[in-house]
């Protein structure tokens, strides 16, 4: 952490979270919030997390019903398992939220993520990145003669891995769309 100059104690993920990154009791959930699509909806479901200092690590949101006018919104969250409960009891009872599924305890679910990720690089360097997405199963989805931009679509782990990989052969850009999840059955 030095590198960064962060104070012990603090977390690079969240300005709130100020614990320390050894504590084992906190566990990561990946919460699905179906909600009617209505203005401010998603304010006060971000609202809720920030003035109780709860860290987002993850969350996207779609239309999933266009004449139901219904949505979903996924958060990937941490904290201790009380913490959790507390988050999901009180997303409950925000006027517009529909029902709160959350994906980690309530049964096997799938969890995906997209991600672009661009890569210069001339020669071998142009070799190599199209090895390491070969592998990874990442499609070329622009290309120039300076450049590629891979799709991979993943668990955040896999995305995460392919990044670290090709980081040397100059990556200059990525963009993540965050978790997505559904349960299984």
């Amino acid at each position: 952490m030095n590198e960064l100059r962060i104070k012990s104690g603090t977390s690079r993920k969240s300005a709130y979270d100020l614990r320390s990154p050894v504590i084992e009791d906190h566990e990561t959930h990946t919460l699905a919030i179906i909600v009617d699509n209505e203005a401010g909806v998603l304010a006060r479901v971000v609202g809720l997390f920030s003035g109780r200092g709860y860290n987002i690590e993850s969350l996207t949101v779609a239309e999933v019903d266009h004449e139901g006018h219904v949505s979903r919104i996924t958060i990937v969250t941490n904290g201790k398992p009380a913490v959790i409960e507390q988050i999901k009891n009180q997303l409950g009872r925000i006027v517009s939220v529909r029902k709160v599924l959350d994906l980690t305890t309530d049964g096997p679910s799938v969890e995906r993520e997209l991600a672009l990720l661009k890569i210069k690089g001339k020669g071998q360097n142009r070799v190599e990145a199209l090895r390491l997405a070969d592998i990874f199963r990442a499609k070329v989805v622009d290309s120039t003669l300076d450049s590629f931009t891979f799709e991979l679509t993943g668990t955040p782990d896999k995305i995460d891995a392919f990044a670290e990989l090709v980081r040397p052969l100059k990556l200059v850009e990525i963009a993540r769309t965050g978790v997505v999840g559904i349960s299984r059955g």
